[in-house]
């Protein structure tokens, strides 16, 4: 599939991403083979070093962040499950299992689960991004990385990108063309189909695979991290198998009752007015950029009159690169913009920069955030999960086609989900989640994809829960300044409501930067 069509109608709820006491064995003296006695010493290999849990033989193993140098020390396991869970004696998916070993010398009984976003996304390949901040659930707490199958390590849905370099406004994003949707998705669905039934690699089926790994890891209660789309999967979760969890948190929530698509527009349109009304209220912003809103709209409709091959630096090499710059590719980058403090600070720049000609400030940064995701998304799972799930349900929504995300993603799916196989959904599965578990719930102000009130939509089931909103934050925060520890006070209580939050009063937005150099003093 060409990469440029396929980040025009991608699925961006990314994030960034996270015991047993009486299976726990010592990992010098019990758990390392005896030497052979006939061998001398000085010839004698390494014995490998192994750790029991359950059922499951797990042995030293390094987590790599893509693009990156960082690693993170972790045990690992060969672990598979049915791919047609009806057919269990049927083909097998080689999951990636991973276990961040507690600094504890008896750890708790439970084990803490990470589930990361997308869909797409691999829970081992987006720890070591948060993995400074989950340090201190490591004092007492195991931390559990299940590549959800279809990513990652676990028999990963990606297709090839044969045409088309990554990045936005590649050729073919100059406008929308469900005829060329369907065509790219059936060649992705080839690429797939000979090692693959796409059908089951969806949510439901994601859900089953971690109650078989916390099986075979001896059964700890788990509390579940779930983060972006990771949201959705700990909901089912919790839904299916409450006797499995102590504690559930969620972070940048996406409620069950979504259809995941319906309200990217809305969103993004929303959260970019909350944005721009802090440069209106600046002075200095707003005398050096006027309306940014106004500006944006100003650009959109210039490119879409007229999308041309535009030129800038590569970040990284410094390059020169020439790309189609659209209203569908502009829409792309201003939503990636948009998703944390630190990019929506520069959008007024990057915006008047481009509306003035220079598109390298908005293009280059655009380039790394969708390298980096193009490379750790798996998109035939997206749509393996979106097509089962919630293609059904989506609908045209005239009243988006105005906004700067407009209605192009909303017919983009449904395209290519007239091509690919839908696997089985729950009757039950679009309910809210109705649960006495103790929860933590976190959004920011101004996140363009889960904003806050969906939170509180949860919140609503949930009678032993606590909704977190960081000022001035975007999409997943589970890092951002106190929450860290008060995550770790909440999983050690298994109480919300007496957390001590007014550490996080002390957050606030990153102020606009007016030029290159920063914000006004």
């Amino acid at each position: 599939m060409k990469r440029a069509q396929r980040i025009a109608i991608i699925l961006v709820i990314v994030a960034g991403a996270f015991a047993t006491r009486q299976l726990m064995r010592k990992p010098v003296a019990d758990d390392v083979d005896k030497p052979v006695a006939a061998v001398p010493a000085a010839t004698r290999p390494a014995p490998p070093r192994v750790w029991t849990l359950g059922t499951l033989t797990l042995r030293p193993c390094e987590l790599a962040q893509p693009h990156s140098g960082t690693s993170v020390a972790a045990w690992c396991a060969p672990f598979a499950v049915p791919e047609d869970r009806d057919h269990p004696q049927g083909r097998k998916v080689n999951m990636r299992l991973a276990v961040i070993r507690s600094s504890a010398q008896v750890p708790a009984d439970d084990m803490v689960a990470f589930i990361a976003g997308g869909p797409g996304q691999s829970a081992a390949e987006s720890y070591p991004a948060i993995a400074p901040a989950m340090a201190p659930l490591l004092a007492h707490r195991n931390v559990l990385l299940l590549d959800q199958r279809g990513t990652g390590g676990s028999h990963p849905l990606s297709c090839r990108d044969e045409d088309e370099p990554g990045g936005p406004g590649g050729a073919a994003s100059h406008s929308f063309d469900a005829e060329a949707v369907r065509k790219e998705t059936r060649h992705c669905l080839d690429q797939l189909s000979p090692d693959a039934d796409v059908r089951f690699y969806t949510t439901t089926d994601a859900v089953a695979d971690l109650e078989d790994a916390r099986r075979a890891l001896g059964s700890p209660k788990f509390d579940l991290l779930g983060v972006s789309y990771g949201t959705r999967v700990a909901q089912q979760y919790a839904m299916r198998h409450p006797e499995g969890l102590r504690t559930l948190v969620l972070d940048g929530i996406a409620p069950n009752e979504l259809v995941l698509g319906e309200d990217f527009a809305v969103n993004l349109d929303a959260a970019l007015k909350a944005q721009f009304a802090r440069c209106d209220a600046d002075q200095a912003c707003h005398a050096r950029f006027s309306d940014p809103y106004q500006t944006l709209f100003q650009l959109r409709d210039a490119l879409r009159a007229n999308p041309h091959k535009v030129s800038f630096r590569d970040p990284q090499n410094y390059a020169s690169v020439q790309r189609v710059l659209s209203e569908h590719a502009l829409a792309t980058v201003v939503r990636m913009f948009a998703y944390s403090p630190e990019t929506a600070a520069l959008l007024p720049l990057s915006i008047d920069a481009a509306a003035h000609g220079d598109v390298g400030p908005l293009l280059g940064q655009a380039k790394l955030l969708t390298g980096d995701l193009g490379d750790t998304m798996d998109g035939g799972m997206q749509y393996s999960v979106i097509c089962s799930e919630d293609a059904d349900l989506l609908t045209s929504r005239p009243q988006d086609k105005d906004t700067i995300l407009g209605d192009a993603m909303i017919e983009a799916f449904r395209a290519a989900c007239s091509v690919w196989p839908h696997g089985k959904r729950p009757a039950d599965f679009h309910q809210p989640l109705k649960s006495p578990v103790p929860a933590l719930l976190m959004s920011g102000e101004f996140d363009p994809v889960t904003p806050p009130r969906y939170g509180e939509q949860v919140l609503q089931g949930l009678p032993n829960g606590r909704h977190f909103v960081l000022k001035g934050q975007g999409h997943n925060v589970v890092a951002r300044g106190c929450m860290p520890r008060l995550l770790d006070q909440f999983i050690d209580t298994a109480n919300a409501k007496a957390l001590d939050a007014r550490c996080l009063d002390r957050l606030a937005p990153l102020p606009v930067f007016v030029g290159f150099n920063g914000a006004t003093p």
